[in-house]
């Protein structure tokens, strides 16, 4: 069933309101995404009435907090279909998740002269918590390269791979190129030599269906605010046996079982992880927002979006002096380019006077920025709210701007 989108953009408040004189075209949802009113509601309905400390209440609103809290895993373990909520732990989000994992995976399994494989395509965060584990463990980090289209060369991969190996940590989906990577092989081909693989989801389940049992993931992140639902909410999904031999990365209350002054035991999983007073309310925010992409249905957002990237790119193409930069078969909507030499910034302005948001810069991704020999490009990132009416502004701006910058 195609998507109503005028209707959607309804249940946002902020797509209608002005900037600059201009109505908001907003495209940079690589980076964050507009929240539907039913999350706003149910921040709003969380503070008004239900709102205690979770886990350590015997009170009415602490046992209604806790239960809406216990709900929101079960929503999560459902939306990636994890075999147990035992595998779910909340976390501040994709970068608090993957900095969880190489702390505590690296304490567990790494040690000198192991190496750990990434790629070149990956968010800082996928590359500075695992640099900083390197150095404090002795380990090696190695890049998997990719070609001029933006796609993993996998051959390159296969090389790196060997009894040295610890982890493989890579993006589900590049969040400035927009790749797909055909994470499923890439497990496989970990696994044959039993090496687990995190896969970094912030770009990809707001865009596509993702089973991580069918998938075979290690390990599975991803941000609340980049699928429509709350700041500082995250997921961690890890194996359950891969978390149960793992130590916790922070300690504090609610992660422990018994606390004396000569030893401290832990709680079971997943409380293990959870360390202090939670975000308990942008758990229940998250859990309406998956709730609300799961009612639009996931297949259908694709359908939608894939046709925007059609419409964008070709008309990005049809103008002179345009270069974009990830052309890989399998993408979502994500479009960065340059035009001429237009500093990025001084374009990004532009657009931004006539009402339309783009991304500037290197979006965390600056060895991105030096394969291509590059400082910085404009991120046009496309959702499900998003019009091909929105598109022809941004081609109107683009054009506007050659024209002023001669």
């Amino acid at each position: 069933m195609a998507l109503n989108v005028e209707k959607i953009r309804n249940d946002f408040p902020v797509l209608s309101r002005k900037v600059y004189d201009h109505p908001i075209a907003y495209f940079d949802n690589g980076a964050t995404t507009q929240k539907p009113q039913q999350v706003i509601d149910t921040i709003r309905r969380y503070y008004e009435e239900d709102n205690a400390s979770i886990h350590r209440g015997i009170h009415y609103l602490s046992e209604k907090s806790t239960e809406t809290y216990e709900k929101a895993r079960e929503t999560v373990r459902k939306f990636l279909n994890a075999s147990s909520t035992n595998e779910i732990v909340f976390t501040s989000g994709t970068t608090g998740s993957i900095n969880a994992i190489a702390f505590s995976f690296g304490e567990q399994y790494v040690n000198k002269g192991d190496e750990v494989i990434i790629s070149e395509m990956e968010h800082h965060a996928n590359i500075v918590p695992w640099q900083m584990m390197c150095e404090r463990k002795g380990a090696e980090l190695k890049v998997i390269p990719f070609n001029e289209k933006g796609e993993l060369i996998l051959e390159e991969y296969e090389k790196l791979l060997s009894k040295k190996t610890r982890i493989v940590a890579i993006t589900h989906i590049s969040n400035t190129l927009g790749t797909i990577n055909p994470v499923k092989e890439i497990i496989g081909m970990a696994h044959a030599l039993k090496i687990p693989v995190l896969l970094d989801g912030a770009q990809a389940v707001q865009h596509e269906n993702v089973d991580v049992q069918q998938l075979d993931a290690d390990f599975y992140v991803f941000s609340g605010h980049k699928v429509y639902g709350p700041n500082g909410i995250g997921v961690l999904y890890g194996k359950e046996e891969l978390l149960y031999e793992m130590p916790p990365y922070q300690g504090g209350g609610d992660m422990v079982d018994c606390v004396t002054f000569e030893k401290t035991t832990y709680n079971q999983l997943p409380f293990k992880f959870e360390a202090g007073t939670m975000n308990y309310i942008g758990a229940g925010g998250l859990a309406t927002a998956l709730d609300y992409i799961t009612d639009l249905g996931i297949e259908d957002i694709r359908e939608y979006e894939d046709s925007l990237l059609e419409y964008a790119t070709g008309k990005l193409m049809s103008v002179p002096g345009i270069e974009i930069y990830g052309k890989a078969a399998r993408k979502i909507s994500i479009l960065s380019f340059l035009i001429n030499n237009i500093h990025p910034y001084d374009a990004g302005m532009v657009l931004d006077k006539l009402g339309i948001a783009v991304r500037t810069g290197t979006h965390c991704n600056q060895p991105v920025m030096d394969h291509f020999k590059i400082t910085g490009t404009l991120r046009a990132s496309l959702a499900f709210y998003n019009t091909k009416e929105e598109i022809d502004r941004l081609f109107e701006g683009l054009q506007r701007i050659i024209k002023m910058f001669g």
